[in-house]
C-alpha cells in the first residue's frame, strides 16, 4: 500500500512539473513571437524554442560542436528592453561553447565569423526556474551577437 502511495505521488508530481515546464514553453513562444512582430524583425524559428535574425551574413566559418572557441561582443537584455549584461566598450569576450547558456549552444553556430544578428531565448534555454543575478526566473532573453572569431 504505501509503495502503491509513493509511485502515484511521485508520477502526480512528475505530471505537476512536466505540465508546468510546458506552460512556460508555450508562454515563452507567445512573448518571443510577440516581441519579433513589435519590433518587425524576420527571425527564423530554431530547435526547442529559439528564434535568431541574421543581420550580417559574415565570411568566416561556423562553430561546428561544444568545444569550439567563439570570440563575442554582445549585449543581453530582456523583452522590455533592459540591459542585464553587455561588453559594449570593453574587449570582445572569448569562451568555449560548453560553458554557456543552451541558447548560445543552439543559436551560435548559425552565424559565421563576421557575423552579426540576435538570439531571442526562451527561458528554458536560459536560466530557467531558477534566474540568474537580475534575470528572473522563467525570463525569455534577446541577445544581440557580433561573433568575431571561431575556433573548431
Amino acid at each position: 500500500m504505501k509503495k502503491i502511495f509513493f509511485l502515484s505521488t511521485l508520477l502526480s508530481y512528475i505530471l505537476l512539473f512536466t505540465a508546468c515546464d510546458t506552460d512556460y514553453k508555450q508562454q515563452d513562444d507567445e512573448l518571443l513571437q510577440q516581441y519579433i512582430q513589435d519590433n518587425n524583425l524576420n527571425a527564423i524559428s530554431a530547435q526547442d524554442g529559439l528564434y535568431y535574425t541574421i543581420d550580417v551574413i559574415g565570411t568566416g566559418i561556423q562553430a561546428t560542436s561544444l568545444y569550439s572557441t567563439v570570440t563575442v561582443n554582445y549585449t543581453g537584455y530582456m523583452l522590455d528592453g533592459s540591459i542585464f549584461d553587455s561588453n559594449s566598450g570593453a574587449s570582445p569576450l572569448t569562451f568555449s561553447l560548453s560553458q554557456v547558456i543552451k541558447g548560445w549552444q543552439y543559436g551560435i553556430p548559425y552565424f559565421k565569423e563576421g557575423g552579426k544578428g540576435k538570439l531571442l531565448i526562451p527561458s528554458h534555454l536560459a536560466y530557467g526556474s531558477s534566474g540568474s543575478g537580475s534575470i528572473p526566473p522563467n525570463t525569455p532573453l534577446v541577445f544581440e551577437i557580433d561573433l568575431i572569431t571561431v575556433q573548431n
